[in-house]
Protein backbone atom coordinates (compact mmCIF):
# COMPACT_ATOMS: atom_id res chain seq x y z
CA UNK A 1 0.00 0.00 0.00
CA UNK A 2 2.80 2.64 0.83
CA UNK A 3 1.88 5.51 2.81
CA UNK A 4 -0.09 8.17 2.25
CA UNK A 5 -0.67 11.55 4.40
CA UNK A 6 -3.70 13.59 4.51
CA UNK A 7 -2.86 16.91 5.92
CA UNK A 8 -4.74 18.71 8.67
CA UNK A 9 -3.02 21.74 8.43
CA UNK A 10 -1.49 24.08 10.86
CA UNK A 11 -3.10 25.24 13.99
CA UNK A 12 -0.62 27.24 16.78
CA UNK A 13 2.26 26.47 14.88
CA UNK A 14 1.84 22.80 14.34
CA UNK A 15 1.24 21.04 11.40
CA UNK A 16 -0.71 17.77 11.99
CA UNK A 17 -2.22 15.36 9.88
CA UNK A 18 -2.62 11.38 9.27
CA UNK A 19 -0.36 8.83 8.25
CA UNK A 20 -1.96 5.31 6.08
CA UNK A 21 0.83 3.10 6.35
CA UNK A 22 1.00 -1.10 6.46
CA UNK A 23 3.77 -0.54 8.99
CA UNK A 24 5.36 2.10 11.11
CA UNK A 25 7.25 4.51 9.06
CA UNK A 26 10.25 5.98 8.97
CA UNK A 27 11.12 9.03 10.82
CA UNK A 28 9.57 11.85 9.50
CA UNK A 29 11.05 15.05 8.80
CA UNK A 30 10.18 18.82 7.92
CA UNK A 31 12.28 20.35 5.69
CA UNK A 32 12.83 23.73 4.46
CA UNK A 33 14.80 25.28 1.52
CA UNK A 34 16.79 21.89 1.27
CA UNK A 35 17.30 21.32 5.51
CA UNK A 36 15.93 19.54 7.96
CA UNK A 37 14.11 22.01 10.16
CA UNK A 38 12.45 19.66 13.09
CA UNK A 39 11.44 16.16 13.77
CA UNK A 40 7.62 14.86 13.62
CA UNK A 41 6.23 12.77 16.15
CA UNK A 42 3.93 10.00 14.87
CA UNK A 43 1.63 8.09 17.21
CA UNK A 44 -0.76 4.81 16.74
CA UNK A 45 -4.05 6.10 15.78
CA UNK A 46 -5.50 2.80 14.55
CA UNK A 47 -4.75 -0.31 12.41
CA UNK A 48 -2.76 1.17 9.71
CA UNK A 49 -3.39 4.93 11.14
CA UNK A 50 -0.70 6.89 12.56
CA UNK A 51 -1.24 10.48 14.09
CA UNK A 52 1.83 13.11 12.84
CA UNK A 53 2.60 16.32 14.35
CA UNK A 54 5.43 18.66 13.75
CA UNK A 55 5.64 21.75 15.38
CA UNK A 56 7.57 24.73 13.08
CA UNK A 57 9.86 27.14 14.50
CA UNK A 58 9.38 30.75 14.18
CA UNK A 59 11.86 31.01 11.11
CA UNK A 60 9.10 29.24 8.72
CA UNK A 61 6.19 31.62 10.40
CA UNK A 62 7.13 34.63 9.21
CA UNK A 63 6.40 37.59 6.23
CA UNK A 64 6.55 35.87 3.14
CA UNK A 65 6.17 32.46 1.14
CA UNK A 66 7.43 29.60 2.78
CA UNK A 67 7.02 25.79 1.30
CA UNK A 68 7.69 22.97 3.50
CA UNK A 69 8.10 19.16 2.63
CA UNK A 70 7.04 16.05 5.01
CA UNK A 71 9.25 13.55 4.32
CA UNK A 72 10.37 10.13 5.20
CA UNK A 73 13.40 8.76 4.69
CA UNK A 74 13.91 9.53 0.55
CA UNK A 75 10.08 10.31 -0.13
CA UNK A 76 7.96 13.17 0.11
CA UNK A 77 5.07 12.71 1.57
CA UNK A 78 3.35 15.94 1.87
CA UNK A 79 3.76 19.63 0.92
CA UNK A 80 2.50 22.40 2.87
CA UNK A 81 3.35 26.40 1.72
CA UNK A 82 2.47 29.34 4.50
CA UNK A 83 2.28 32.97 3.25
CA UNK A 84 2.28 35.89 5.24
CA UNK A 85 2.13 39.24 4.99
CA UNK A 86 2.08 41.46 2.01
CA UNK A 87 2.41 38.67 -0.40
CA UNK A 88 -0.52 36.89 0.71
CA UNK A 89 -2.30 37.18 -2.59
CA UNK A 90 0.18 36.28 -4.86
CA UNK A 91 -0.21 32.20 -5.81
CA UNK A 92 2.43 32.42 -8.23
CA UNK A 93 5.02 32.80 -5.69
CA UNK A 94 4.08 30.36 -3.32
CA UNK A 95 4.20 27.65 -6.48
CA UNK A 96 7.56 29.25 -7.34
CA UNK A 97 8.88 28.47 -3.54
CA UNK A 98 6.81 24.83 -4.05
CA UNK A 99 9.30 24.54 -7.08
CA UNK A 100 12.43 25.87 -5.36
CA UNK A 101 11.90 23.54 -2.48
CA UNK A 102 11.34 20.10 -4.54
CA UNK A 103 14.18 21.28 -5.92
CA UNK A 104 16.76 22.01 -3.00
CA UNK A 105 15.31 18.20 -2.28
CA UNK A 106 16.32 16.79 -5.18
CA UNK A 107 19.59 18.65 -5.37
CA UNK A 108 20.30 17.32 -1.92
CA UNK A 109 19.46 13.46 -3.09
CA UNK A 110 21.32 13.98 -6.11
CA UNK A 111 24.86 14.94 -4.87
CA UNK A 112 24.25 11.79 -1.98
CA UNK A 113 23.79 9.68 -4.85
CA UNK A 114 26.78 10.88 -6.62
CA UNK A 115 28.80 10.36 -3.73
CA UNK A 116 28.29 7.21 -3.17
CA UNK A 117 26.44 7.45 0.10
Amino acid sequence: MGMTFESHGVSGGCWTGTLQSDSPPAPLSVTHRGSVVTEATVQEAGPGVWAVSADLPPSVIDNGVHSLLLVAGDSVLASLTLIAGMVAGDDLLAEVAQLRAELDLLKREFRRLAAGG
